[in-house]
């Protein structure tokens, strides 16, 4: 139900932009992303989860608005991650 710690740290690598970093924008969208993704896995099996489904309306929630203020402050590095991440917006 949550990514491993190797997951995590290929996120990290992939999306930081400097060595350690583990707070832009970009490391917590794809974060919440590959979390977003397994949940979703985790409700085709389990569809009365009601607990975890607020989570993860939390969790979309807070990769709205993260998304919101990338493309506020830095358009081209908000269109670079949607395409990375195939995101439609």
């Amino acid at each position: 139900m949550s990514i491993t710690a190797e997951q995590k740290q290929e996120i990290i690598k992939k999306y930081g932009r400097g060595e350690g970093d583990t707070g832009s924008a970009e490391v917590q969208v794809a974060l919440l992303t590959a979390r977003i993704t397994n949940l979703s896995d985790h409700f085709k099996t389990n569809i009365h989860d009601h607990h975890s489904r607020q989570g993860l309306l939390k969790m979309v929630s807070g990769r709205r608005k993260m998304l919101d203020y990338l493309k506020k402050t830095d358009i081209n590095r908000y269109r670079d991650l949607i395409a990375d991440l195939g995101l439609r917006r």
